[in-house]
């Protein structure tokens, strides 16, 4: 995060803020629009076009960001995206479909992590040029494949206003469900309290981990 980056200025050479600034890039104009067009999109074939009418069917960033969301995550290393319109009552199988809404955005970033690492694989073998290898670690490996995987797992954690908390709330009671939903701002306060305190770091770093490790298993790597 940039507040990390001014603390540490004095240490950072040309190519990290190079980085610093190829990583947040490809977040904000890349991963997150994917991420809220897989759930507009899936929305729309489980028969809902509530997001495709307010124009979120689309891979246009500014469809997908707001000002206050984009500022924290640049400023304090996470924020939001704007949530997906999505009317149940639309769906052909209401609880089918809106589990596999919810699912929509941290499968697309599974899916771009594993397109990554195939991007890398690919590069590796047609090219014998250092550049172009390095390019790839870097973009591949370094930024898109951590990135993806780092906002499937957070955004599977059953907190308002994760995906994880629509996921699990559609088998819960509807009378919990309403609670739920009635005190989603103050669930959304305590979600920002446990990032700033850093007491989600190590579950959600040994989850990544997890699943990083999986990722390369399916390609080979050890």
């Amino acid at each position: 995060m940039l507040q990390h980056f001014f603390y540490n200025m004095g240490h950072f050479t040309f190519w990290d803020v190079v980085f610093l600034v190829l990583s947040y890039a490809i977040l904000v104009l890349v991963v997150l629009p994917f991420h809220e067009f897989a759930h507009a999109f899936v929305a729309h074939l489980c028969g809902d076009d509530t997001a495709k009418w307010q124009g979120r069917l689309t891979l246009n960033p500014f469809a997908h960001l707001t000002l206050y969301g984009t500022l924290m995550l640049v400023l304090c290393g996470f924020g939001t995206a704007r949530p997906v319109p999505v009317n149940p009552m639309n769906f052909r199988n209401r609880k089918r479909d809106s589990v596999l809404v919810a699912l929509a955005g941290p499968l697309s970033n599974l899916l771009m992590a594993m397109l990554a690492v195939a991007i890398y694989c690919v590069v590796m073998l047609v090219s014998d040029s250092y550049l172009a290898q390095g390019l790839a670690y870097m973009t591949c490996l370094q930024i898109l494949l951590p990135i993806n995987v780092t906002l499937a797992v957070f955004n599977l954690l059953p907190i308002p206003p994760l995906d994880g908390s629509r996921l699990w709330s559609t088998f819960l009671p509807l009378r919990w469900r309403l609670t739920l939903e009635r005190y989603s701002n103050f669930c959304i306060i305590g979600l920002f309290v446990l990032l700033m305190t850093g007491v989600l770091d190590r579950p959600l770093d040994w989850l990544t981990e997890v699943v990083l490790t999986g990722v390369f298993a399916l390609f080979g790597f050890v």
